[in-house]
């Protein structure tokens, strides 16, 4: 069998118009929609759902107990991985390059000198700063 993966991307400001959990939802529907194949059936993860007409199942810490799941994981966090270090070019005193856009005391720090970039969060900016 092939493993191939769709991966999305929701814009901060939709996560703080609607929420992250909503924002999450969206995301793992829209992977679902792009992908080439239309899956058979589903696992998610943590507290993500589905709409009822695609077979689905949320197992929490599926990333520990489903390989498939756990590869889904792993994917996700080199792609926003390498998209954090693409942003650090552009906002080099941010230094997302080392956080990767935690809340680390050196992410904390740069926000409060510079304020926020475009690409953070105002529900980060309020629950971090």
């Amino acid at each position: 069998p092939r493993l191939s993966y769709v991966r999305t991307y929701v814009h901060p400001r939709v996560i703080d118009r609607i929420n992250i959990a909503k924002a999450a939802h969206r995301g793992a529907y829209r992977l679902v929609l792009r992908s080439e194949v239309r899956p058979h059936f589903v696992y998610l993860d943590g507290s993500l759902s589905l709409p009822p007409e695609i077979p689905h199942k949320t197992v929490i810490r599926g990333d520990d107990r489903i390989p498939v799941v756990a590869a889904a994981s792993i994917i996700a966090k080199v792609m926003r991985d390498r998209y954090m270090t693409r942003l650090a070019k552009k906002f080099p005193k941010y230094k997302f390059e080392t956080h990767k856009g935690y809340g680390t005391r050196v992410h904390i720090r740069a926000i409060k000198r510079y304020g926020p970039s475009p690409f953070h969060r105002g529900s980060f900016i309020t629950h971090f700063v």
